[in-house]
């Protein structure tokens, strides 16, 4: 039996009870070409608008190398996956349920190790990921960079968010893992996204979505949608400090105000009718 038959009886035998013909899981993954450009912030609050819309939320911290979901939520998670991968803990024992009207899973280092688990080991973490189905969405704040880990988030997922600023690096490296997603992946099926951050006007970040798209399109003949663009505010830094989101924090802020016209413009968007969380796990597990 091969490792994608194999999948299909794991799934045969675990069916998520959330995931109905209704309701299906939308998988949001947000990464960046490079650290520091507010990837995790912006996973967090669009989270917190999505919950605004009614939504069930989790979000799924798979930045491995620096989680830090927590840090800006304020809490400290006693758990994470990794006690799940040791088979010491459940999914819904580490889950953290938020006063933001979202839920957290804490990552850890130890999630490396899913790409090389024993059968049975495999069998009871894509078990325990099954139990995320009750969510309507979930967002995946992935690490910066194209590591293997990222891309196998990236090719589950049904929407891609690749997240840059207007400076010269951060537009060379969104460029760079979008070069990776279309050299590396079948990209004709993947919903990729742009955000771009940190702006000083509309105009500004128009200028850099249509240079990053354009070059995409002609050079890789891969299509990149613009999302939409955040304001470089002063209102995001300080709730930082306070260790609050910042569209529970200051909700009429101008990134606020970004960052819920971007969840509505997302919810509006449509995505692959084969989509939910068990596709998500059997394309996740078959990239790893």
């Amino acid at each position: 039996m091969d490792q994608a038959d194999g999948l299909r009886e794991i799934m045969k035998d675990r069916k998520p009870s959330g995931e109905t013909k209704q309701q299906k899981t939308r998988i949001i993954s947000v990464s960046s070409g490079k650290g520091g450009v507010g990837k995790t912030n912006l996973s967090i609050n669009l989270a917190i608008a999505y919950a605004k819309l009614g939504k069930k939320v989790i979000v799924l911290d798979a930045d491995l190398g620096l989680a830090n979901v927590n840090v800006i939520l304020g809490v400290i998670p006693k758990y994470n996956l990794y006690h799940i991968i040791r088979r010491q803990k459940t999914m819904k024992e580490i889950i953290i349920e938020t006063s933001y009207g979202i839920s957290i899973v804490a990552g850890a280092s130890g999630f490396f190790k899913i790409a090389n688990l024993e059968e049975e080991e495999r069998k009871w973490f894509i078990s325990e990921l099954s139990e995320l189905s009750s969510a309507d969405i979930i967002i995946i704040d992935t690490s910066a960079g194209v590591s293997s880990n990222v891309l196998a988030f990236v090719a589950a997922a049904d929407d891609v968010i690749i997240v840059t600023t207007p400076e010269p690096t951060a537009i060379t490296d969104a460029y760079g893992i979008v070069k990776i997603i279309a050299t590396e992946m079948d990209a004709k099926d993947l919903n990729l996204k742009l955000i771009v951050n940190r702006v000083k006007s509309v105009t500004q970040g128009k200028k850099v979505s249509e240079r990053v798209i354009a070059i995409a399109n002609q050079f890789l003949n891969i299509k990149v949608d613009y999302l939409g663009y955040v304001y470089d505010d002063p209102a995001v830094s300080a709730a930082v400090i306070k260790q609050k989101p910042f569209l529970a924090d200051n909700p009429s802020s101008k990134a606020s105000i970004c960052i819920t016209d971007i969840a509505n413009r997302l919810e509006k968007s449509e995505f692959s009718e084969g989509s939910g969380l068990n596709r998500f796990i059997k394309r996740l597990f078959g990239r790893l």
